[in-house]
């Protein structure tokens, strides 16, 4: 996989729990039907398609709010799979006729597969920046905070 990195990483945080939300149909009946909850499914569905990526098509949020080609591709399946279901239903339709239609399993499967890779990838990096860490240097190469200062606590 090659991490193009997240210039916009406070719109990545609105994107991954956002698919992890339409791969989870225990959420989505616990969550989006509950009137007083925030989230529902027009919330998600702002995120994933007009506010932080564009799910019909996402290959321009590559480097912005997704990390790799992988995303992008799974993004963009998922996009249509949604899409599919909103031309059956109406674009208006409630929260409760798009999880009952016979189409959002589908969804529910597309969003499973882009919800695994987001959250691997993000661990991944995660997992890079701490041992650029331990090694001496910043994720970005600078030394860490602290560097080449006493340590104050040695010994305590």
């Amino acid at each position: 996989m090659t991490d193009h990195g997240i210039a916009l990483p406070a719109y990545r945080l609105h994107v991954v729990p956002a698919v992890v939300a339409l791969a989870s149909p225990t959420w989505q009946r616990e969550v989006w039907l509950d009137p007083d909850r925030f989230e529902d499914l027009g919330y998600t569905v702002r995120v994933l398609f007009d506010d932080f990526c564009d799910a019909d098509d996402p290959l321009p949020w590559l480097g912005q709010s997704l990390r790799s080609e992988e995303e992008a591709e799974l993004m963009a399946r998922l996009g249509a799979a949604y899409g599919a279901v909103q031309d059956a239903v109406g674009a208006e339709a409630r929260d409760e006729v798009y999880l009952d239609s016979p189409g959002w399993s589908a969804v529910v499967a597309a969003a499973a597969r882009p919800a695994q890779v987001l959250v691997a990838n993000d661990q991944l990096a995660l997992v890079r920046a701490h041992d650029a860490v331990r090694a001496g240097s910043g994720a970005d190469g600078s030394e860490p905070a602290g560097a080449g200062t006493d340590d104050r606590h040695a010994g305590s």
